[in-house]
């Protein structure tokens, strides 16, 4: 009992935080959407109606859903490579990894903005090679392209962290089985870091739902994202109904994602279900 007492003082000062900076403010923006102009459903039924806000919504999930998975394909094979060389290299691809972390956000975005502006290093590239005019500032493809580099850390670190706990002697030991190298692979490795592939998906795709500097400084009014819609509500039409109840549709997203990724099966099960199917 005594320390379970002292752990719950130890935890204490967190879970204040937590209260008065996070939930008290999330709290705050759902009774808003519920209670401005005037209380009840409102502004949620003007989210399906207004003609704007659905399109922006399912704009703003497919662009979360392409970069999560564009993540994915570059980091995965990235992720893996450093479970495989030694400890120097291992360091050296760490530190390009962490990097971006130490170069300010809002440099790599403005890095971007020159990238992509017409008569930009890509528009060149692209006339190069025969796409003449082709312009991805203001765009949804500039955007998702910007933000595939911004977010790919946030992928590479829990597939590697996923990956590192492998045991590799399951391979070697489906490999003894007469399993070729691709078949070990596909039947045991990979189910194994399933969950760190789901780990880094949910947060990328997570953190691109709500990512408002990309957007704000690469994108455009005709294509925006939620956090565009959501900042022109709250700064200039100080409608703060309508982004509560934007904020609140992105909140019941981000939870359905995470109360799925919580329902995967763990590792073992994994390879359970994959060795079954054999």
């Amino acid at each position: 009992m005594r320390l379970r007492a002292r752990a719950a003082w130890l935890v204490l000062p967190a879970t204040a935080l937590l209260l008065v900076f996070f939930f008290y403010p999330i709290a705050t923006i759902v009774w808003r959407s519920f209670t401005e102009p005037r209380t009840g459903l409102g502004n949620y039924t003007a989210l399906l109606h207004d003609g704007v806000s659905v399109k922006v919504l399912v704009r703003t999930l497919v662009t979360a859903l392409i970069v999560a998975a564009s993540t994915l394909v570059i980091a995965y094979p990235y992720a893996y490579a450093m479970t495989r060389v030694g400890a120097r290299a291992r360091g050296v691809l760490t530190m390009i990894v962490l990097l971006p972390f130490w170069t300010s956000l809002m440099a790599r975005n403005f890095a971007w903005y020159m990238l992509e502006q017409r008569g930009g290093p890509i528009e060149r590239l692209l006339g190069a090679v025969g796409f003449d005019g082709v312009v991805l500032l203001g765009t949804v493809p500039g955007v998702t392209l910007a933000m595939v580099q911004v977010m790919l850390p946030f992928m590479v670190l829990p597939l590697y962290s996923g990956m590192e706990g492998i045991d590799r002697r399951l391979l070697d030991a489906a490999g003894s089985l007469g399993a070729p190298r691709w078949r070990a692979f596909a039947r045991v490795y990979l189910p194994l870091s399933v969950p760190g592939v789901l780990s880094g998906f949910s947060l990328v795709f997570i953190m691109t739902l709500g990512f408002y500097i990309t957007p704000a400084l690469l994108g455009s009014p005709q294509q925006s994202l939620v956090s565009q819609v959501i900042g022109e509500r709250v700064n200039r039409l100080l409608d703060f109904g309508g982004a509560g109840a934007l904020g609140g549709v992105l909140l019941a997203v981000t939870l359905v994602v995470l109360f799925a990724v919580s329902r995967v099966a763990r590792p073992a099960r994994a390879l359970g279900g994959a060795v079954g199917h054999e």
